[in-house]
This record gives structure tokens, sequence and C-alpha cells, in this order.
């Protein structure tokens, strides 16, 4: 399961969203047998994780934007760990 969370880690918001987009359209489907059903519910819980975590990071990005001198609106790097 290593494996797989790291394998995760380096994909970007959109890519982990159309993954677990085709995940769930798989499940829903019901064709999947049981020990696959499985593993992809696996998978797409790390997904969804992945994706909270970056939207998180995202928010709080957006909220170290701050109007700076003159009305110029500056931004603070935030860290993506």
């Amino acid at each position: 399961m290593a494996d797989a969370a790291d394998d995760i880690e380096g994909l970007s918001f959109e890519q982990a969203l159309a993954e677990l987009e085709r995940i769930v359209g798989q499940l829903e489907s019901g064709q999947a047998p049981l020990e696959q059903s499985i593993a992809l519910y696996e998978r797409g819980a790390l997904l969804k994780a992945h994706c909270e975590k970056r939207l998180e990071a995202a928010r709080l990005r957006v909220e170290k934007i701050v109007m700076g001198a003159g009305g110029v609106a500056t931004a603070e790097p935030a860290e993506f760990n």
C-alpha cells in the first residue's frame, strides 16, 4: 500500500480527481469482482485524501493573498507538504 500512496503523491489534483472518477464509475457499474472492488475502493480512498490535501493547500495559499501598498495584491508562497 505504501507504493500506491507514493504513486498518488506525484499526481496533480486534476489527475487524481480524474482517476477517482474512473474508479467510482467502475464501482458503480458493479462489474468488478469483489477483490478488485475492494482494491479499487482502497485506491479511491487514497485518491480522495490526496485531493482533499491539495484543495486544503490551495485554500491556504489563497488565504495568504493580501493587499499590498497601493492596492497591489501580493501573495506568499504556500508549502505543499
